[in-house]
């Protein structure tokens, strides 16, 4: 049999090959990136008694695989190419030709394995992205490597290319579908544009021309999904497993990021150093915080706007704004637990939960255990963090200062906002008559959520007959009721009391199917300044929530 030369010993089918090859009883020199630098063939380990090799290439161009492959020379080579065929890819295919004594190629299609580069966006609930119509045969892993196990031991392999593929051609939204089922995370695809999907590829630290031909392949492959082939079960005589099977057997890589996972120690996060306009908003990269005695870290999902940030910002009203500079904005939260201060008990990693922090606008943040509830387990978790601030503030208005009861009648002014897509259905839940107001491109959402009467308050009078009026938005009507609850100022007015306690109750509507979430728009981190400028603009509606992958 010989020695088996494995580069890449380490790596995603390298170390699937390693156990094969083991498992057949080859003896294996196993070669990882540590080892040195496969382009200097001064580094390879002694070749005495190689054989054969799998050559996994990982550089994007074929500078050095002439003098690695002269190393080789006489001997058979499995090469793991890839369907796309590169430039470089295809350098090498032309270079193992050449020298090798036997050789085969692989040239499998894109890798279940890709699939975890969502695995943030998965446990956040909204995996976002161009073109999730492109259709194609993801392949595991393990096949890959079973068919290069059979080229390195078998005869009968010498000159033959192998496209692998799995059993079946998903979209990228398919993909995020079984994910979904598999996990049981609620999880939806979000479309992007090509350009927005490219500035996400940018912020991850792609290379701009890597990104440009990414995606200008996955267009290709809305119009023309790549085919299945059955090389994977003609090689290995067992067929080839299902992309299913693949997340089943890395479901735990999506539910949770356990602390060590982390790389590195750093975090993105959304600071000002200076109170002013929306351009003092800066993304910085800090240090991740470690939580305290009673506390928790949170790998945050997203975070959400609200109005009063902007006052904040601003400096405007620091007796009630009080920050410290420089200082890290968001309130809401929604995320998953990855580190536990001492004395914590209620919460372990893993848990996801939502509620208020100060500094969730960041991709990290610590939080008093006692001070979060569990999220609803129905809706993306990114979802969640619409809810905190709106959500209690709605809740507490309508139970709490107006006591609403059954057959009363109330108006609730401003209802195209956050708080008020909740009070509605609050106030509907609780057995009220409601009207609310909204402009046109509001005015859909809010009878939706159930509002029996809508009103453009552009160009129709308010009515005077309600029993309590909600007013949610500055300069509202004034006796116009019985009652009035306000959120802005005036007769009326109260400030939100965060409460877990009514935070768990929110979750326990919306899982019972009583309190929907509607998100107007979602972002990335980055754009957060965009949407204070559209704020003071009064160019926004309903929930604003920022995913931080």
């Amino acid at each position: 049999m010989g020695r088996i030369l494995v580069t890449g010993a380490t790596g995603t089918v390298g170390r699937h090959a390693v156990a094969l090859l083991r498992e057949a009883g080859a003896e294996v020199v196993a070669l990882s990136g540590g080892d040195g630098d496969l382009r200097d063939p001064g580094t390879l380990p002694p070749l005495d008694g190689v054989t054969s090799a799998l050559l996994v290439w990982p550089f994007a161009t074929a500078d050095g695989a002439r003098d690695v492959l002269r190393a080789l020379a006489g001997r058979r080579v499995v090469y793991l190419s890839s369907a796309a065929r590169r430039e470089g890819e295809r350098e090498v295919e032309r270079l193992v030709e050449e020298m090798a004594g036997e050789w085969t190629f692989l040239r499998p299609h894109a890798f279940a394995a890709n699939a975890l580069r969502w695995a943030r966006q998965v446990r956040a609930g909204v995996v976002r992205g161009a073109h999730g119509a492109a259709g194609m045969p993801v392949v595991h892993e393990r096949d890959i490597a079973a068919v290069a196990v059979r080229a390195l031991l078998d005869a009968g392999h010498h000159g033959a290319a192998y496209t692998l593929t799995g059993p079946e051609t998903l979209t990228q939204a398919d993909q995020v579908r079984v994910i979904s089922e598999v996990t049981r995370l609620p999880v939806r695809w979000e479309e992007l544009s090509p350009e927005h999907a490219r500035d996400a590829l940018a912020a991850e630290g792609w290379p701009p021309g890597v990104a440009e031909e990414v995606l200008r392949a996955q267009a290709e492959l809305v119009s023309r999904p790549l085919p299945v082939t059955s090389a994977v079960e003609e090689v290995t005589k067992a067929p080839a497993r299902s992309f299913r099977e693949w997340v089943r057997e890395h479901a735990d890589a999506f539910l949770w990021a356990p602390g060590g996972s982390r790389t590195g120690t750093g975090m993105r996060a959304a600071r000002i150093h200076e109170f002013g306009d929306a351009s003092v908003i800066r993304l910085d990269e800090v240090p991740i915080p470690r939580p305290g005695p009673g506390e928790v870290l949170l790998e945050v999902a997203a975070t959400s706007f609200n109005p009063s940030e902007v006052g904040l910002r601003s400096g405007l009203l620091p007796e009630v704004f009080r920050a410290s500079l420089p200082h890290t904005l968001g309130w809401d939260v929604s995320g998953t637990v990855v580190e536990t201060g001492a004395g914590v008990s209620g919460l372990a990693p893993g848990d996801r939960v939502f509620g208020m922090a100060d500094g969730a606008a960041a991709e990290y943040v610590v939080a008093p255990a006692g001070a979060l509830a569990r999220a609803p387990r129905s809706i993306p978790l990114a979802d969640a963090a619409a809810v905190p601030v709106a959500g209690l503030t709605a809740w507490q208005a309508v139970h709490e200062h107006a006591r609403l009861t059954p057959g009363q009648r109330v108006l609730v002014n401003g209802a195209g906002g956050g708080v008020g897509m909740f009070a509605v259905q609050l106030a509907k839940l609780a057995g009220a008559h409601v009207t609310a107001t909204a402009s046109p491109r509001s005015a859909a959402a809010v009878r939706r959520l159930g509002a029996d009467e809508v009103i453009d308050y552009t160009t129709t009078p308010l009515p005077a007959d309600v029993d309590v009026l909600l007013n949610l938005i500055p300069n509202g009507p004034a006796g116009q009721s019985r009652t009035t609850v306000s959120i802005a100022g005036g007769e009326g007015h109260f400030v939100m009391r965060y409460d877990p306690d009514d935070l768990a109750a929110l979750a326990t509507l919306i899982d019972d199917g009583g309190l929907a979430v509607e998100i107007a728009e979602s972002h990335p981190l980055p754009e957060l300044a965009q949407i204070h400028q559209r704020a003071e603009a009064g160019d926004i509606r309903g929930k604003i929530t920022f995913l931080m992958a």
